[in-house]
């Protein structure tokens, strides 16, 4: 992945074991930290935005996770609202979930007459066409996320993403977005004329509001997509972190999305590599030797693929990550390289 300019200087293929450079790029506003699930993700997440509330005004650690384990690494309630993280004075942590939650079923329960059942239908086919629009539940879900962050005005904000799959679905939503946008204002303008006709001759006068309200919403929000959008794609405003584990699964994951960011021009300079086994030198064990020898491997194998990344790499502890002290105790290994003993 390195340039020939690069491999001209090796200085410059041994970069700093660190995220320290995500804490001195302050013109960072967007931070995805990513990877295949059980990786220690969310710790990763939760102790870089630890390390970002130290320099930055504020920070708002987003998951996007449907586990939602923020909750269980900081132990304290997050929901889908910015809220102060306990022991902090400007980190703030919030839960969503990527759907849309949409009840049809209330839109029968609405209908009593049979004027009030012919509208009734009319905004079900409204409801079932504008959710067949492939990722349009999620764009708009994202989008409404988005546009209440940018309202906030955070510092950085940080996102706790979920497996690889989603994403990547999440970093492509403003494109899904504009593209569903497109759809509905076509569909509007050829079925809307066709509801007003049915709402005057029967003396309604709703007909194509349903229509106006889905378009005047999507309104608002695109210039806030579109700005978002222009920034995603901005090194200097927005990366990612990948997070990984030394074994092959993880690695061929790792690669796919390192691969994929690059495909839609999304910056990515940093990895962390969890769970390495460090043996014991004074009490030798042939089960963490073995374990060492087989994470060497594919450590080697992480060393020769991204030597031109900042690859960080953090112990396998013996106890969980949960609570302040613990996060504050493992962001530091984010900045300081683990030595064994």
């Amino acid at each position: 992945m390195a340039s020939s300019g690069d491999a001209a200087n090796p200085a410059s293929l041994h970069l700093a074991p660190t995220v320290r450079n995500l804490i001195d790029q302050t013109s960072l506003k967007w931070i995805f930290v990513g990877g295949k699930g059980g990786v220690g993700k969310t710790t990763c997440s939760c102790s870089l935005a630890i390390l970002l509330a130290k320099h930055r005004e504020n920070v708002l650690l987003i998951s996007t996770d449907p586990a939602h384990n923020v909750s269980d690494a900081f132990k304290q309630k997050f929901t889908k609202y910015p809220t102060l993280v306990e022991g902090y004075s400007n980190l703030f942590a919030m839960e969503i979930d990527p759907q849309v939650q949409s009840k049809p079923e209330e839109i029968e329960d609405m209908a009593q007459t049979e004027e009030d059942d012919l509208w009734s239908s009319g905004r079900k086919m409204l409801f079932d066409i504008t959710n067949s629009l492939p990722g349009i539940d999620e764009a708009m879900s994202y989008a409404e996320v988005m546009k209440l962050v940018q309202g906030l005005d955070f510092s950085v904000v940080v996102f706790d993403t979920a497996p690889t799959g989603h994403t990547l679905r999440l970093l492509a939503f403003p494109d899904i977005f504009e593209q569903g946008l497109t759809k509905i204002v076509r569909l509007k303008n050829k079925i809307g004329p066709l509801f007003s006709q049915i709402s005057g001759m029967m003396g309604m006068q709703q007909g194509p509001s349903d229509f106006e309200q889905i378009s005047k919403k999507l309104d608002d929000l695109i210039p806030t997509i579109r700005k978002i959008n222009e920034q995603f794609h901005n090194p200097e405003m927005t990366t990612f972190v990948g997070v990984c584990i030394a074994e092959f699964l993880s690695l061929f994951e790792t690669e796919r999305l390192v691969q994929t960011l690059a495909k839609h021009g999304i910056d990515i300079h940093n990895i962390i590599v969890n769970q390495l086994v460090y043996p014991s030198k004074i009490h030798p064990c042939s089960l963490c030797g073995s374990r060492k020898r087989l994470q060497t491997k594919y450590l080697d194998q992480i060393q020769d693929l991204y030597e031109d990344f900042n690859v960080v790499k953090v112990p396998l502890l013996e106890d969980e990550v949960r609570g302040k002290e613990s996060l504050e105790k493992f962001s530091e290994m984010l900045i300081t390289p683990y030595t064994s003993l």
